[in-house]
């Protein structure tokens, strides 16, 4: 009996030492989804009316969140996403100039969106916001990691609803495919941490 409760033990302790806690991987959740920005002063974009060249061109936003656009004037576009000018535009032209106008929109600088880096990458700083932008992107625009870098547990700041809440992404994972990628806001504040080891 007691050579039974021996091997019993044995067993045990043979399982535990076999037994190894898995590290638990950042959460990424919510970060992922990309988030349509919306258009402020200094924005850039390229208005495209199909077939009509004198309705297409590069407009910014002034000060006052307007564009002056042929036929309709000034329009309040400050708020809206390139999705929402568009559909205004192809209302306002179809309402009184054109039969069924197509408009496409391509912003081509988002002056008005920021993003920040800091921590142990090489140029921390702040950056325009880039439509889809991807974390990676923002550490590659801050001149990537530095040596010292723990590069998976860098984290981002975000304000939701006037609410701050922060989300560990790990980037090394992500940029070798082993996890989905991490899209960012504008106003998000990227930290990266240095390593312990």
């Amino acid at each position: 009996m007691k050579r039974l409760w021996v091997a019993v033990a044995l067993m045990v302790a043979a399982a535990g030492c076999g037994w190894k806690k898995t590290p638990q991987t950042p959460v990424v959740s919510e970060g992922v989804a990309v988030a349509a920005s919306t258009l402020g002063p200094g924005d850039v974009m390229e208005i495209k009316v199909y077939d009509e060249v004198e309705l297409s061109g590069i407009f910014a936003v002034s000060s006052g969140g307007t564009i002056n656009y042929p036929l309709i004037g000034k329009l309040i576009v400050e708020g809206m996403t390139s999705s929402d000018l568009a559909e205004t535009l192809q209302k306002k032209l179809g309402e009184k100039y054109l039969r069924n106008p197509q408009v496409s929109i391509v912003i081509r600088e988002y002056n008005s969106k920021k993003v920040s880096v800091f921590g142990e990458v090489n140029k921390p700083g702040t950056f325009r916001y880039e439509d889809n932008m991807t974390i990676i992107q923002a550490v590659s625009m801050a001149g990537g990691f530095t040596k010292m870098a723990s590069k998976n547990q860098t984290n981002v700041t975000r304000l939701e609803n006037g609410e701050e809440k922060k989300f560990f992404v790990p980037v090394e994972a992500i940029a070798e495919g082993k996890t989905r990628n991490f899209f960012l806001r504008p106003g998000d504040i990227v930290y990266v941490p240095e390593s312990i080891w």
